[in-house]
């Protein structure tokens, strides 16, 4: 599986972002993160414990940032496979069922597109 692109990650966080996994996985071990394409709370990184949430037959996964994976829709892998995405923290609550959600501070995903024709398909995960 192809989670770089010519060196680079397909999926970073700042340190915020790191500092804010630690935290949840002080109460929650096993972790990840599902980038969906969907409206109001499904538009951010939602972050789910492992054994709550299932990795459908076309989700792609990008990569990890602290340890912890990284998923995407295949339909929304395909409008953003030219980009990096870049996990955040800004101030405010997370998505209803994300565990950032009461932290009063929440996960935001930012982008950078990818120059010189980087961008390449990953393979599904099955």
């Amino acid at each position: 599986m192809n989670t770089h692109v010519n060196g680079e990650p397909r999926v970073t966080a700042t340190d915020a972002a790191l500092d804010l996994i630690a935290e949840i996985r002080q109460d929650y071990p096993e972790i990840l993160f599902h980038q969906s394409g969907g409206c109001c709370d499904g538009s951010s990184p939602m972050c789910y414990p492992a054994d709550d949430f299932i990795i459908g037959d076309h989700d792609v996964k990008l990569g990890e940032i602290g340890g912890v994976p990284v998923y995407i829709s295949g339909s929304q892998f395909e409008a953003w496979k030219h980009t990096q995405l870049i996990i955040d923290v800004v101030p405010g609550r997370g998505g209803m069922f994300s565990l950032d959600n009461g932290r009063e501070k929440r996960f935001l995903s930012r982008s950078r597109i990818f120059g010189g024709g980087e961008a390449c398909t990953i393979p599904r995960v099955r």
